[in-house]
């Protein structure tokens, strides 16, 4: 055989690119979590509670007492910053050729009801499983190559609904937490 696998409904090298695709997602997840818009507008309070930032040093110091686990991007602390300050929250002075945001008198209440700060979550926490989990899809990944490969017909296409009916139970998991 010249290295491919023959195809079954999914192209020369579909299957492989397939493969690769799962190996890239569990890549990209280990890499930090995704933190939704609510916890961005609350850093941006608690760090204005402390002192007076412009938009690049409330980035930098979300990254660093999250330990690295998350970096929020310009596109969701700027357009969070324009809120705070149509809320009367925050107001934006120009220094130096930059805004710096300032809380006002409600937006210093609204951080401090707040019970918890965002980055807490967000910090790197050590799991033993998080290794577990990628290496079992690398090994189902392994087998369903092996049905590919030396499976009949039947075989494969009674391979697609174990696979199917794997990943519905997974993100039924998901959905009960």
């Amino acid at each position: 055989m010249n290295g491919q696998f023959p195809s079954r409904g999914f192209g020369e090298s579909g299957f492989w690119d397939a493969m690769e695709n799962l190996r890239h997602g569990f890549e990209q997840r280990v890499s930090g979590p995704r933190m939704p818009r609510g916890e961005v507008r609350a850093a941006v309070l608690a760090l204005l509670a402390e002192r007076p930032m412009h938009g690049y040093q409330i980035i930098r110091e979300i990254e660093q007492r999250s330990g690295g686990a998350w970096k929020p991007s310009p596109g969701s602390v700027y357009p969070t910053l324009q809120l705070l300050a149509d809320e009367g929250l925050i107001t934006a002075e120009e220094l130096g050729g930059r805004k710096t945001y300032t809380l006002t008198e409600a937006g210093r209440a609204e951080a401090e009801a707040a019970e918890r700060t965002p980055w807490d979550s967000a910090a790197p926490k050590e799991k033993p499983s998080a290794g577990r989990l990628p290496r079992a899809g690398y090994d189902l990944a392994q087998a369903a190559a092996q049905v590919q490969r030396s499976g009949t017909s039947e075989q494969v296409d009674a391979a697609v609904e174990v696979l199917a009916e794997a990943r519905r139970k997974l993100y039924a998991m998901l959905a009960e937490s």
